[in-house]
């Protein structure tokens, strides 16, 4: 089961950026229905419809190009669909981690119904960011299931295991926050950096920028969702980032000090540095495709590493009772002393 684990975690981490790729250069309707495109099993049988449809709206969103990109993630997407339905079954045959793969399965079914939304409902944002947090879930279930039974355990003060969860948590916070700037085409509402529009601290408006139930680019009132809203939605999405630095920062220097833990730190936090990076150079750039797709693909290995520095992390109470009580000599003197010593 080891192998297809490996196999369906190296398609996954095709798949998911892929995915953001079809996203960010505008395919995602390059095949109007589903599962087929145009009732077809490829663009190939259906390049009259496609064709047709172009013609009629040359700069929509249907091209021969568009389509096959939208059914090659569909096959992709289906394949690794097909290995994850094989792997639950080898672990539920021979009882091995039968709980991360029956999550697995379950996820995948929810992904795939997301799919379909995804294009039966023209790119709703909250269905767009959904299908978007699932294939990030399906990805790091494979990562824990591939990597974290290899990786040994290492023992450190409560705290550290409480940050790293928060740092978890948060990541996985700031990946809906990047989803809904995506869906709602945001990532340009602030140019420069850090600035915002050449202001610290923008006009914000909450009312319409999150919610859930409103069309692409239009208001709960059918309205045009104005400039604010966007700039509302691309502002928390940085300071989600400063939220998520501060954590991932505390977490390196706290836990440096442990030496098995080092070489993992030390990925984290090159992870996180070509992430912040990637940001700053989509915002200053213009946002170029390949950046967008490497940004998204950041994300998902920033995510990786940090829940898998949490699965190595076990909290050692003892050890951090007794590293406090040199600090009050009489504490340790009695420590020291048994029944009858010393008298």
């Amino acid at each position: 089961m080891r192998k297809l684990v490996w196999l369906a975690l190296l398609l996954a981490v095709v798949v998911v950026p892929f995915g953001a790729y079809v996203r960010l250069s505008h395919a995602g309707l390059g095949c109007p229905d589903w599962p087929g495109c145009y009732g077809q099993i490829s663009p190939a049988h259906a390049a009259d419809s496609i064709l047709q449809a172009q013609a009629l709206s040359p700069e929509g969103p249907v091209s021969l190009g568009k389509a096959w990109r939208e059914m090659l993630h569909r096959y992709l997407a289906g394949s690794l669909g097909a290995l994850i339905a094989l792997i639950a079954w080898r672990a539920w045959r021979e009882k091995r981690q039968c709980l991360p793969a029956g999550l697995l399965l379950a996820v995948l079914g929810l992904q795939g119904l997301l799919g379909m939304l995804t294009v039966t409902l023209l790119l709703k944002p909250v269905i767009v960011t959904s299908h978007l947090l699932g294939g990030m879930a399906v990805l790091q279930i494979l990562v824990w299931m591939a990597l974290s039974p290899g990786l040994p355990s290492v023992a450190v003060p409560a705290r550290q295991v409480r940050l790293a969860a928060w740092l978890v948590s948060a990541l996985a916070l700031q990946l809906a926050l990047g989803g809904w700037v995506s869906s709602n085409y945001a990532a340009l509402a602030c140019q420069g950096f850090p600035a915002c529009n050449g202001e610290s601290w923008p006009a914000l408006r909450f009312d319409h920028a999150f919610h859930l139930l409103r069309e692409l680019g239009e208001a709960p009132d059918g309205s045009l969702l104005d400039f604010a809203s966007l700039v509302t939605i691309h502002w928390l999405h940085r300071l989600g980032a400063l939220l998520v630095s501060l954590l991932l920062v505390s977490l390196l220097w706290l836990g440096w000090r442990e030496r098995a833990l080092r070489r993992h730190l030390l990925c984290l936090g090159m992870a996180w540095a070509v992430q912040v990076g990637l940001g700053v150079a989509n915002v200053l750039l213009q946002l170029p495709l390949p950046l967008a797709v490497a940004h998204n693909a950041g994300a998902a290995l920033l995510l990786a590493t940090s829940l898998l520095l949490l699965s190595r992390l076990h909290a050692r109470e003892t050890e951090r009772r007794r590293v406090a009580w040199p600090r009050l000599p009489f504490f340790h003197h009695e420590r020291l002393s048994g029944p009858g010593e010393g008298r």
